[in-house]
């Protein structure tokens, strides 16, 4: 093998499509969080209610990164 060639690529690429697929919660999260803080600031006595919103919202889309975590596994 000359120096001219391409080095071979190793390893698994369902480790890099899990971290494309943890883009995604990243950025629902972080939309999430800060809607339901601009919202508290806006009518604070509507707390509670955004907090369980909030909760409710956070356990979905990180059901969604966990899915992206375990379907490697199964694909492989």
């Amino acid at each position: 093998m000359d120096a001219t060639t391409l080095a071979e690529v190793t390893g698994s690429l369902s480790t890099v499509g899990y971290g494309l697929a943890a883009i995604g919660p990243g950025i629902g999260l972080g939309i999430l969080f800060g809607k339901t803080i601009e919202g508290i600031a806006r009518q604070p006595e509507m707390a509670g209610q955004l907090r369980t919103t909030m909760f409710t919202g956070l356990a979905f889309i990180e059901v969604l990164a966990l899915l992206g975590l375990v379907t490697p596994f199964f694909l492989s």
